[in-house]
Parts: structure tokens; sequence; C-alpha cells
């Protein structure tokens, strides 16, 4: 008896294609502007949460410029496919009725037990503002008054905190200081956000890191990817849960000195949005284009999905979570007019991977 062996060798064209589909598994199932005649000239930095099912909140600063005294945190609420409700001021910094400072950087995040935080940043600048916070038993229909956090916590600084399964909650924060250093930390509360403890990351590192975005891994296996002066997103990596760090490193992904987000899907997936060029090629800061790419280990990512591709625009500052309906919702600057809101889900085949 004799056997015939055949090899088949595929054309590049069909093995092109196969790398194609994997690329192109997430498409854009809406995508909107957020308020219609905004009351306010600029607005950034929005963070989104899905406090209950079915119901999306939003919050950003605005108001005429970035560092103006009159900027305050605003906030909206959609029911599923219903329309934005009126903003609303959530916070403001009015210290007295003579001295006004700008909000910065709101972050929404709800711990499981149930409580809604609203944390911001009150100050005439980064190197000299300070952290505050609000919170809600009820999802948001109702708020406690405004908290000056302690001393040196300045809650997350841009990004939405991650909580262990032993309920610790882990929040990534930053410093800029006047001496030009950049500095990531992590905040650690075991008691629902009443105390913290402050955890330094590589302070020591010569490059200029902030705004670190959380992802978590088996165990107490953590990663922190980081904004960096290096045109390189920049990481360390935890084992015990955020106590330790390693050192901070640059990654392969582009960065040009530009807020990043990401978030760990339920199917283990990391999901990671950002601006993926260098800074000056496209604009001063190179924030015209907006990206979406995953992974799987958190060292090797692909680009998945464009969401904008200007050439002077601004498209920055994303925020990124997973619905309870599996859903992906992105939120992000839009051009310094207005936020917009983005909802991905993976496409069942193929569909165009840019826009």
């Amino acid at each position: 008896m004799s056997f015939k062996f055949f090899l088949f060798i595929l054309p590049v064209s069909v093995l092109l294609a196969f790398h194609s589909n994997a690329q192109q598994s997430w498409k854009i199932v809406t995508e909107e502007l957020v308020f219609k005649n905004p009351p306010f000239k600029e607005c950034h930095a929005s963070t989104i949460l899905e406090p209950r099912t079915g119901l999306l909140m939003i919050a950003c600063f605005a108001g005429t410029e970035e560092g103006h005294p009159d900027v305050n945190i605003w906030l909206t609420e959609k029911a599923r496919n219903g329309k934005w409700g009126k903003p609303m001021i959530a916070a403001d910094g009015v210290l007295s009725d003579s001295v006004r400072v700008p909000t910065w950087n709101p972050v929404l995040f709800k711990s499981t037990s149930g409580k809604t935080f609203l944390f911001y940043k009150a100050g005439p600048n980064p190197r000299q503002w300070w952290g505050m916070v609000r919170s809600s038993v009820d999802s948001g229909k109702t708020w406690s008054l405004p908290n000056r956090l302690p001393e040196n916590i300045l809650g997350p600084v841009k990004n939405k905190p991650v909580q262990l399964a032993d309920g610790t909650i882990v929040s990534a924060s930053s410093t800029e200081t006047d001496d030009d250093r950049w500095n990531v930390h992590m905040e650690l509360s075991a008691d629902d956000g009443k105390t913290w403890e402050l955890i330094p990351v590589d302070d020591r590192n010569p490059m200029k890191v902030i705004q670190p975005t959380i992802l978590q891994y088996g165990g107490d296996s953590l990663q922190i990817l980081c904004r960096s002066n290096q045109n390189r997103v920049t990481e360390a990596w935890s084992e015990d849960g955020g106590r330790t760090w390693g050192n901070l490193t640059k990654t392969e992904l582009p960065n040009p000195n530009s807020g990043i987000d990401a978030v760990n899907l339920k199917d283990g997936t990391k999901l990671l949005i950002y601006n993926p060029t260098e800074s000056g090629k496209e604009w001063f800061n190179g924030r015209a284009q907006l990206a979406v790419a995953v992974s799987t280990d958190g060292k090797k990512w692909e680009q998945v999905l464009k969401l904008e591709n200007g050439k002077t625009e601004e498209f920055s500052y994303p925020a990124v979570i997973e619905g309870t309906d599996g859903r992906v919702h992105i939120t992000y600057t839009y051009d310094r007019k207005n936020i917009k809101h983005v909802v991905l889900e993976k496409s069942a085949k193929s569909s165009s991977a840019g826009k």
C-alpha cells in the first residue's frame, strides 16, 4: 500500500485575508455627541459609568477653557435607547465669596458595596491641585457634600480604579511638580474609600510618566499602562495586588504625551484606547487620531479599529467600560467642543477596520 502526501500552499492574498479578518473583529454600533447645544465653550476629560443596568452616566470638566476658574464638573445621564439628559453641575471650585479655582479630571467608579464615587481635582493647576470626592448610595440619584481627600491622596488622577477579590480598591494616580517631575503612584483602600494608603511606583525613574490605567490578570497580578513624554506608552507590573511594583519601562505602543484608558473584558481580552501617534506628527501633540487595540497578555497589542483619523483636530482623553450588555462604551474629548460616545461590539463577520 502506498500513500501520497499533498502539500497545499495558500496564496499570500488568502493569508492576508485571514489576517485582515482577525484584525476586523470589532465594529462600531453607534456613535454620538453627548451634548446638544452645550452650556459651555469647551469640555475635556470625560469619565463613564453604568451605575445600574441600562443607565449610563458621563462626567467631564467644562467651562470657558481648561484652567479657567469657571470650569466645573458637569454630569449627564442616559437611559438605554433614550436621550442624554440635561447636563448638570456636579461640582465646582468655589472656595469662598471671593476665591474660585478650576476643577479637573472627574472619575466615576462604583464599588462592590454599591457605593458610587465621583472623584475630581480642584486647584489652580495640576501642580497645585488637591483631591475631592462626592459619593452616592443610590446610584447617583443623590450625592453627598464634596469632601477633600486626605493630605497627599489625590484620588484616581484620570482613569477608573479596580477592585480586587478581597475588596481592596486600587486607584491609579500621579503627580506633577514645579521642578518638572512626573511620577505615578497607587492609592489603596481596604475599607471602601474611607481611608487610603499611598504606594510609590518606581519614583526614581527619569521618565515623565502620569495618568495610569490598570489591568488585572490572574491571581494578584496587575499591570499599569501610562501616558509619558517618551513617545511610547509605559508600563509597570505588580504581582501582589498593587502593594509593590516593578520598574517602569517603555512598550511598543505609540503615545504623543496624551491620556489613555483600558479595560478588562469579561472574556479575558484587554482593550486599550489610545492615540496611535508620536508627538508632533499630526498636531503639536499628535492627538488627531484615536484607536482601539486588544491584547490577551498585556505585552503584545493589536490595533483593531480607528475611532478617529483626523489631521489637526483633538480626539483625546478616552474613558472605556464594558456594559452589562457586553458592549464596549467609550467616551472621549471631541475637539474640546463636545464629548463623543461610541459603542463597540465584536463583529460576527469581517467589517471595515477603519472609518
